[in-house]
């Protein structure tokens, strides 16, 4: 009976303490874009710094949320795919309410 107990604690305890063991095959993919994103966006201030019209920089502002929503979506997907698929199989509810609050946050 005690070693039931204490399986039951050890589940509950993973439950709350979600680590990432597993690899992100996305990663360097992830980080390159953010580079690119950064640079982007400082060839904005550029813009905005150098007076260039307002219309041009709106443009490129635009295209700096875009690369940036794509670099959620790629962190979204592999984290669906790794992280929560774990969290199933491991009855991990908080993993899939902390889940939902993330992607609500991001379609804000």
């Amino acid at each position: 009976m005690a070693d039931k107990k204490t399986e039951q604690a050890s589940q509950h305890e993973h439950t709350h303490t979600h680590t990432h063991s597993h690899p992100h095959e996305n990663t360097q993919m992830v980080l390159n874009r953010m580079s690119r994103a950064i640079g982007h966006m400082e060839a904005v201030k550029r813009m905005v710094e150098d007076g260039r019209d307002c219309s041009e920089v709106l443009i490129q502002i635009a295209a700096v949320r875009s690369a940036i929503n794509n670099i959620g979506k790629i962190i979204l997907e592999d984290h669906i795919s790794h992280c929560i698929v774990d969290a199933v199989e491991h009855d991990d509810k908080k993993a899939l309410e902390d889940l939902k609050d993330a992607i609500e946050k991001f379609v804000k």
